[in-house]
């Protein structure tokens, strides 16, 4: 049952512009698929999707997609539509992000397993990144600034 859900949310963020949890769990009843809101957010959470800016201008569901690298598409994704500008002091990298982004940025890092981030975390439009050192975090930020085309 579990697969055949995941497949169908799938086909759905495909074909339609799908922005929020509610808007898929009414599409997925809709589609004779009787789930919960807990059950929907469990959903995105193992498909890993992620929500991108669409061409109409809106954010919405997206899959990654592994890329030449093998890392998931959802790096690139994320790093290119969600943040906007990093910082450090010290052996702390502050990140900006879209408003709502910070989160799904923030476990992309941690999905990472940078040796240099000890730890992250995030609010709704930041992310406090700790590093092991002044030198490191300086590394990491440029690094970021230079994904993110600063």
């Amino acid at each position: 049952m579990k697969k055949k859900r995941h497949k169908l949310i799938l086909e759905l963020i495909e074909k339609y512009d799908i922005g929020t949890q509610e808007e898929l769990l009414v599409m997925l009843r809709d589609k004779d698929c009787d789930v919960t809101q807990a059950t929907v957010s469990r959903d995105v959470k193992e498909l890993r999707l992620l929500k991108t800016l669409g061409a109409s201008g809106v954010y919405k569901y997206t899959a990654e997609k592994a890329t030449d690298n093998g890392y998931p598409g959802m790096f690139d994704a994320l790093f290119q539509s969600a943040m906007t500008k990093v910082d450090y002091a010290g052996n702390i990298c502050v990140i900006k992000c879209s408003p709502g982004l910070a989160g799904a940025a923030c476990a992309t890092i941690d999905a990472m397993n940078v040796h240099e981030v000890v730890g992250t975390i995030a609010g709704d439009d930041t992310i406090f990144m700790l590093c092991r050192t002044a030198d490191e975090a300086r590394g990491v930020a440029e690094a970021l600034n230079r994904m993110i085309g600063r």
